[in-house]
Formats: structure tokens, C-alpha cells, sequence
């Protein structure tokens, strides 16, 4: 066996792999059994870090070993990527502290998406209406959309560092 001082060819061809803790260029399209959640193909690319909570650790665990410019498709059984449905993430919220976080005169019906801040204030998370009582208390569900549901995720990397 010889050993060169020049690099080899194999060598000069490296492609970037994915690796916990890289940081992704990727364009990413979610769905359940009814259509897109999350679409970024006609739009521009997302970034993220693997391992920041960005994505689901079922979904962040099938793009690791992928290479840069390789474009795939993943199906997840039904609870993986979010988990089951959790029934005691619906809760009622009073009207009051609705008119507190937000516009006192909104308007809630069922499907709004509604933001509130994180106990911190640094972050927030998000709940779908589900009903409004006649007292002007509105039940949200604070599941994932895609939890209890089987998951389509299409991947293309466009960049790994």
C-alpha cells in the first residue's frame, strides 16, 4: 500500500452529511390526511439547527445521514412525528384573560390560531379555537395540529454546516 501527498479524488468530492447539532438550508413540506401544514417549496428555505426543537425528534432523527442536495420523501405513522392526541391539552380559557393577552373586541371562531407568550415572556406557544362558550370562553386545543395523525414530510437539504 502507497500513501500520496496529494488528496484523492474521493477526498476533493466530499459531500456535507447531516449530523446532530448541524445547522440546515432545507426546504421542508408537512402534511396530515388533510393537505399541508407547513409548505416552504414555493417559498424561500428555511434554516434551523438539528437538535433545537425546530422540528420533531422523529423527523429531525430521519435526516440525519442525509446528504446536501439530496431531496426525499418520509412517511410517519400516525403518533411518531407529534405524538397522540392529549385531551388534557384542551382547556378553557375565561374571556377575561383572553381580553388581557389580547384585543379585548376580537372575534374568536373555530379554527383561529391563537398565540399567547410563554409564562417568561421569552416565547410563546400557540392554540387552535376549538368553540366559544356563550359567556365569551373559548376551549382551545393545544395539541399539534399533526399529533395523533400520520405525517408526510418532504425534505430537500439544501445546505449542511
Amino acid at each position: 500500500m502507497t500513501s500520496s501527498a496529494h488528496p484523492t479524488q474521493a477526498s476533493q468530492t466530499h459531500v456535507p452529511t447531516v449530523q446532530a447539532g448541524s445547522f440546515l438550508t432545507l426546504h421542508y413540506r408537512m402534511a396530515g390526511p388533510a393537505g399541508d401544514v407547513i409548505n416552504t417549496f414555493g417559498d424561500k428555505p428555511a434554516t434551523l439547527s438539528l437538535g433545537a426543537g425546530e422540528l420533531s425528534p422523529a423527523v429531525e432523527q430521519r435526516l440525519i445521514g442525509l446528504e446536501e442536495g439530496t431531496r426525499t420523501t418520509f412517511e410517519l405513522p400516525a403518533g411518531e412525528a407529534f405524538g397522540e392526541r392529549n385531551t388534557d391539552m384542551q382547556q378553557w380559557v375565561a374571556r377575561k384573560l383572553m381580553n388581557e393577552l389580547g384585543d379585548p373586541h376580537e372575534q374568536y371562531t373555530a379554527g383561529d390560531v391563537v398565540q399567547f407568550p410563554t409564562p417568561d415572556g421569552l416565547g410563546s406557544y400557540a392554540g387552535a379555537v376549538v368553540s366559544v362558550r356563550e359567556d365569551g370562553a373559548v376551549l382551545f386545543d393545544f395539541n399539534h395540529p399533526l399529533a395523533g395523525q400520520p405525517v408526510t414530510f418532504e425534505v430537500q437539504i439544501i445546505g449542511v454546516l
